[in-house]
C-alpha cells in the first residue's frame, strides 16, 4: 500500500495545556485526546501513542495488535497514574491489515475522537462517539442537529483510563485507490461542521497542508479545546515497477504545555469521563 500523510495539532486559544497526542507512521495513524489535566491527561494520551508505535515500521497489523496495544495502555496507567487521580485518553485511528489477499484499513475507536473517509467526493464519519449526545442520537431523543450546543456534548461514555479494560470498536474497510481519511480529536469537530471538513479535504491535495489548514481553520472558529489532525492518502499498490512506497515523515511538532492545570480548573470544551454510577457495561465486539 502508498501512503502518504501529514499532521498537526494545537492546544488552541483557551486552554493552557495540550493533552492531545498523535501518531502517523505506517503502519498506524491515531489521535488520543487525554483527559484529568497536566500529569494526568497528557500522561494518558502519551502512554497510548507510546505503545501504539511498537507497531510502527510493520507492514501491516491485525486487530489483535491493536487490541494489545489498548490493553498495554490501560495496564501502564493504572501503574503509572498517581492515587486518587482520574485519568484517561480517547483514542481513534486506522491501521494498514490485510485480510484474504487485500488492503484493508482497520479504523478503531473509544471515546469521541473520530475517523472519517474522503471518498468520491463524499464524507463519511466511520468511527462511532462513545458518549452521551450520541446515545441520545441513537435512542432518537435528539436531532444530530441539536448536538453540537447540547450541555453533555463533551461527556464520553468509553475511554482508555485507570479502571475497567477498554472495550475499543472496529471496522474492516477495504482501501480505495483514491481515499483519503482523517482522524481527529473532538477539538477539531467541535469547531468545524462536515462541510467544512469534506471542503479542506477536498481541496487541499497535500495531506500534511491539509492537517495544518484544518486545525488553523478550528482556532480561527474559536479554538476552545486542543486541536489534532492527521491526514492519510492511500493507493493501493499495483505490480507496476513505476509505483513506489510513497511516506512523508510524520509531523511530531506540538504546541509547548502552558502552566500546570487541574482537570477541575478547565474550561467548557474540555473531554470529560461520564460519572462511574452512569456508566454501561457492553462486551468486547467482535473483530472481524
Amino acid at each position: 500500500m502508498r501512503t502518504s500523510w501529514g499532521s498537526a495539532t494545537d492546544r488552541g486559544r483557551v486552554r493552557s495545556l495540550n493533552e492531545d497526542s498523535l501518531l502517523a507512521y505506517p503502519p498506524v495513524f491515531m489521535v488520543a485526546d487525554g483527559m484529568g489535566g497536566h500529569s494526568a491527561g497528557d500522561v494518558a494520551s502519551r502512554l497510548a501513542v507510546e505503545e501504539f508505535s511498537q507497531l510502527a515500521g510493520r507492514t501491516s497489523a491485525s486487530p489483535d495488535d491493536v487490541h494489545q496495544c489498548f490493553h498495554r495502555t490501560a495496564t501502564r496507567l493504572r501503574e503509572s497514574v498517581a492515587a486518587g487521580r482520574t485519568a484517561g485518553t480517547t483514542v481513534a485511528g486506522v491501521a494498514i491489515a490485510a485480510h484474504d489477499g487485500g488492503s484493508y484499513w482497520l479504523v478503531f475507536n473509544i471515546g469521541d475522537s473520530r475517523v472519517y473517509r474522503l471518498s468520491g467526493g463524499d464524507l463519511e464519519q466511520i468511527s462511532v462517539d462513545h458518549s452521551v449526545v450520541q446515545e441520545l442520537i441513537d435512542a432518537g431523543e435528539l436531532d444530530p442537529r441539536e448536538a453540537v450546543g447540547h450541555p453533555e456534548r463533551h461527556v464520553i461514555t468509553r475511554a482508555v483510563g485507570t479502571g475497567a479494560e477498554p472495550e475499543p470498536d472496529y471496522w474492516l474497510i477495504p482501501a480505495g485507490t483514491s481515499d483519503r481519511l482523517l482522524i481527529c480529536s473532538d477539538g477539531l469537530t467541535s469547531e468545524l461542521d462536515d462541510g467544512a471538513l469534506r471542503s479542506i479535504l477536498a481541496s487541499v491535495a497535500d495531506p500534511q497542508e491539509a492537517a495544518q489548514q484544518l486545525v488553523s481553520s478550528a482556532l480561527q472558529a474559536g479554538g476552545k479545546d486542543n486541536v489534532s489532525a492527521v491526514v492519510v492518502d492511500v493507493a493501493v499498490a499495483t505490480d507496476s515497477p513505476d509505483v513506489e512506497n510513497t511516506v512523508r515523515a510524520p509531523d511530531r511538532g506540538a504546541t509547548e504545555p502552558g502552566p500546570d492545570g487541574a482537570w477541575d480548573d478547565e474550561i467548557d470544551g474540555a473531554t470529560i469521563p461520564r460519572p462511574t454510577s452512569q456508566r454501561q457495561t457492553s462486551q468486547r465486539p467482535e473483530v472481524p
